[in-house]
């Protein structure tokens, strides 16, 4: 009986520190950055999430006559300011740059224990908002929160961009909880996933490889080659879930999580993709 007691108070303490961790990995890091658009007409304005909170967000014009609209969405712990250096190249192809901050991120309205679902969800108001048919490109936790908005929002969705996605949910966090810390994410990470699934249902059923198979336009996965957190081979196994000439993929050579917008070849890549803005289906 004691060696039992002594087992279910460290079980105890072990399912009490892992929801203690499932709600921080919720809520850090947040690490927002500061680079405003330098280019065009900006307005900053805020527009209202599907929940009636706020989210900041620019709106870019061009100088010369738009060619279309491109929703750009930041990853986890960024806000509005991380997809800037992305939205220029847009900007001087003739888009319009739409940037918001997820809810919970830079200044709009706080929400508590964000996810994949909710950064879908913002993505969503801002394509309501827009009201025409986009270019949705999404960086990270912002890739995944895109292609759950595409798999709901196919009409308004033509072109679609994921830079440092994932193919599965469930391989990609433990990935990432092992790369901040290898303890952490043997000991603690599987559990994390299970209250995640407890409280989320089933996680899997949004798993980018298990939605690809759902959308109709057009797909660039870009993906930084040196990219630790989701490792290039995670861009391979999204690539390899969309139908044949679907999808194209970008690998950025020597690029990690976030910078392959700064690799060899980037630009020309995009341009590329873009050139189907006016031939979308496939």
């Amino acid at each position: 009986m004691y060696i039992m007691g002594i087992f279910v108070g460290f079980l105890f303490i072990y399912l009490v520190l892992t929801l203690i961790c499932f709600y921080a990995v919720h809520q850090f890091p947040r690490r927002p950055i500061v680079d405003k658009p330098d280019w065009g007409l900006v307005t900053d304005t805020k527009i209202e999430a599907l929940d009636g909170r706020k989210l900041e967000t620019w709106q870019i014009m061009p100088e010369a006559a738009s060619q279309g609209v491109v929703i750009l969405a930041h990853g986890w712990g960024r806000n509005r300011d991380r997809m800037v250096n992305r939205a220029r190249l847009f900007g001087r192809l003739n888009f319009t740059s739409v940037i918001h901050s997820a809810r919970d991120h830079g200044n709009s309205t706080p929400k508590k224990m964000m996810n994949a679902l909710r950064f879908a969800e913002d993505i969503e108001a801002v394509i309501k908002w827009v009201d025409k048919p986009v270019i949705l490109y999404g960086h990270s936790a912002g890739a995944a929160g895109a292609i759950i908005a595409a798999s709901r929002n196919q009409t308004a969705v033509r072109l679609l961009v994921l830079e440092a996605c994932y193919h599965k949910t469930v391989p990609a966090l433990l990935n990432l909880y092992q790369w901040i810390n290898p303890f952490f994410g043997r000991v603690f990470g599987p559990m994390i996933i299970f209250w995640m699934n407890f409280f989320y249902r089933d996680i899997k059923q949004i798993d980018p490889s298990r939605l690809a198979c759902q959308l109709h336009m057009p797909v660039l996965i870009v993906h930084g080659e040196a990219d630790h957190r989701f490792p290039k081979k995670f861009a391979y196994r999204l690539y390899k879930a969309f139908r044949s000439g679907q999808a194209r993929l970008f690998i950025g050579k020597g690029a990690g999580h976030s910078d392959s917008s700064l690799a060899e070849g980037y630009e020309d890549a995009i341009k590329s993709f873009v050139a189907l803005w006016d031939k979308p289906n496939i």
